[in-house]
């Protein structure tokens, strides 16, 4: 029953992992390795992202009655996310480790408080409020963690 929390759970921290490798690259200056980690963890954050506000949200909203509360919150730091992508993809073709750096650390504050809400609390509700093959379609969105 907990299957969503477990495959959502686990691509946080394979997104986690990405990230890491990305602030590595980064303050190494070795900006070609900076790039491709940025298209890496961008592509599977965004996928992640979108099988949530596409997929999940709008049935958790459909189950619950009404489109305010959790969803609205997650869907706004979602944006406030991809503004950050947006401004990490600048500071690295700028090469400036400096502003990388600033904005991956606000980037990841914004990550480890949402994502301890969605799988302390979010998840689990979707677990048990969504259709069982509402949930497999989300979980078939995400990369395969590897």
């Amino acid at each position: 029953m907990d299957e969503l929390t477990r495959a959502f759970t686990a691509n946080h921290k394979h997104c986690d992992e990405q990230f890491a490798q990305l602030e590595q690259a980064a303050a190494a200056a070795d900006w070609a390795r900076a790039g491709t980690c940025y298209r890496q963890f961008s592509e599977e954050l965004l996928r992640h992202v979108a099988a949530e506000e596409e997929i999940l949200f709008p049935a958790f909203e459909q189950a619950a009655g009404h489109a305010q509360g959790p969803t609205r919150v997650m869907c706004m730091e979602h944006d406030q996310m991809r503004e950050l992508l947006q401004e990490l993809s600048q500071a690295l073709a700028a090469r400036d480790a400096g502003a990388a750096a600033g904005i991956a650390e606000t980037l990841l504050i914004l990550m480890q408080q949402h994502n301890v809400k969605e799988e302390q609390i979010l998840y689990p509700m979707l677990d048990e409020m969504v259709e069982e093959g509402v949930r497999r379609e989300a979980i078939g969105k995400l990369a395969p963690c590897a």
